[in-house]
């Protein structure tokens, strides 16, 4: 090698050093570029898992009893002790609350839903073939995040998604059909499809169909 190093030209040993270089910084950066679409993507993934997690209220309910039980057998001596207990105490109660809650709005979701104003201008608008305006937009978002707490706050934590496929999400969250999506979003039903799909693989990492996609979103 160092023989050969000897008879190359002065340039062309010059050459050879900088296409090494390159070559290991291209490597590099291709590493670091990979490594970290790994972190993204479990990172989303995780947001995910803690999306669709259901609180086990009556296992929470059995922690409570058992906690309550032994804060009423410490003395004073055990303030502390007995805070934390508490807290820990007050940490479940809330959990069970709004799981309770959620519940609950999640049985009367779909009456609230279909009798809302905006869900009836959709299929006024449906059946006169017009697409949604802007406030329609923001009255359907307000009715999805009423009824399901913090869906448009989750959807955006996962990425940065366009106007329009956030406006397929909420279509999606109401029951639109996907033919009624391409007009109400003025685009082609193959849109709508692609849109779907193209998103469970930003998320998930991997390929899906649009209604593994609609699937995922009913879940929240």
């Amino acid at each position: 090698m160092n023989q050969m190093l000897t008879i190359l030209p002065q340039r062309e040993l010059f050459l050879v050093i900088i296409g090494a270089v390159t070559y290991v910084a291209l490597f590099v950066v291709t590493w670091q570029n990979s490594r970290r679409k790994v972190l993204m993507l479990q990172e989303r993934l995780d947001k995910v898992r803690a999306m669709q997690e259901v609180a086990d209220v009556e296992a929470n309910r059995q922690k409570i009893e058992e906690l309550e039980k032994l804060i009423s057998k410490l003395g004073s001596e055990n303030t502390m002790l007995r805070l934390e207990l508490e807290e820990k105490k007050a940490k479940l109660d809330y959990v069970n609350t709004m799981a309770r809650i959620e519940s609950e709005k999640r049985e009367h979701a779909e009456g609230d839903i279909f009798g809302s104003t905006i869900y009836l201008k959709i299929q006024r608008l449906v059946a006169e073939g017009k697409t949604m305006g802007e406030q329609d937009w923001r009255q359907l978002a307000m009715l999805v995040d009423g009824v399901y707490t913090g869906f448009s706050e989750k959807l955006y934590s996962l990425y940065k998604m366009s106007s329009y496929d956030y406006h397929v999400c909420l279509l999606v969250k109401v029951h639109i059909l996907p033919k009624d999506i391409a007009l109400l979003t003025s685009h082609s039903k193959e849109s709508v499809s692609t849109s779907r799909s193209r998103m469970y693989q930003k998320v998930f990492g991997k390929k899906g169909s649009a209604k593994d996609w609609d699937d995922f979103l009913l879940s929240l």
